[in-house]
């Protein structure tokens, strides 16, 4: 089998998707790299990397995100070519992408994302975004990192699809980019048929995102 791609760092939003990846490299054969959990958005992410004294190259940020497009379905594996956020374009390692794209068996398909500086919940709102922006997928932090490391990789897995509402969980994440479970059961209370199909989405993509990391790290 092909050599593990050169990652030294895996950068992850904090919570379900940090275990889900560190699951994945307890399974995983390979050389292991760190694993270090990001808060949750662009500006606690900005933040958070203002007192970043590692290395900045050989990065690659992971997690979920969510589908902005009818094709692109939950479990999807996908790696971003660039990140588009408020108009402004970074573009992805190419090399680096390239090397995880081959190394990883299952589908990966490569997409342009959306960073957001907030959660898109509504299926109304992710049909707009996707008609001005031609993004695929969209996120809370892609954009944020690949300004402070130009040589980043992403690797994410669709948690929710474009043709329906997740709860509204805008409340629910704190200014320092931690969630707050009280406000997190508050939401879900108020939509229990969308909170259903987050919860559903949510299991699978991480455990895809499991799967995902231990494939890519093993030799």
């Amino acid at each position: 089998m092909l050599n593990t791609p050169p990652i030294n760092t895996i950068i992850v939003p904090q919570g379900a998707e940090y275990q889900a990846v560190k699951r994945g490299l307890n399974r995983a054969s390979g050389e292991k790299p760190n694993v270090i959990a990001i808060p949750v958005g662009v500006q606690p992410l900005r933040q958070y990397l203002q007192q970043w004294t590692g290395e900045k190259n050989r990065i690659l940020l992971m997690g979920l995100c969510g589908s902005l497009q009818t094709h692109h379905t939950v479990g999807d594996v996908v790696l971003y070519k660039d990140c588009n956020y408020q108009g402004k374009l970074q573009k992805c390692n190419n090399t680096l992408t390239a090397q995880i794209q081959t190394h990883i068996p299952d589908k990966v398909t490569l997409v342009k994302s959306l960073t957001s500086d907030r959660l898109i919940w509504s299926a109304a709102e992710k049909r707009y975004l996707s008609e001005n922006t031609g993004a695929d997928v969209v996120d809370m932090e892609g954009y944020a990192a690949l300004e402070f490391f130009p040589t980043l990789a992403i690797l994410r897995v669709v948690s929710d699809n474009a043709q329906h509402d997740i709860p509204d969980l805008t409340s629910a994440i704190s200014l320092d980019g931690s969630l707050k479970p009280l406000e997190i059961a508050i939401a879900f209370f108020r939509q229990p048929l969308a909170a259903t199909r987050l919860i559903r989405g949510s299991l699978r993509g991480l455990k895809v995102l499991e799967q995902a990391t231990t494939s890519l790290f093993s030799t």
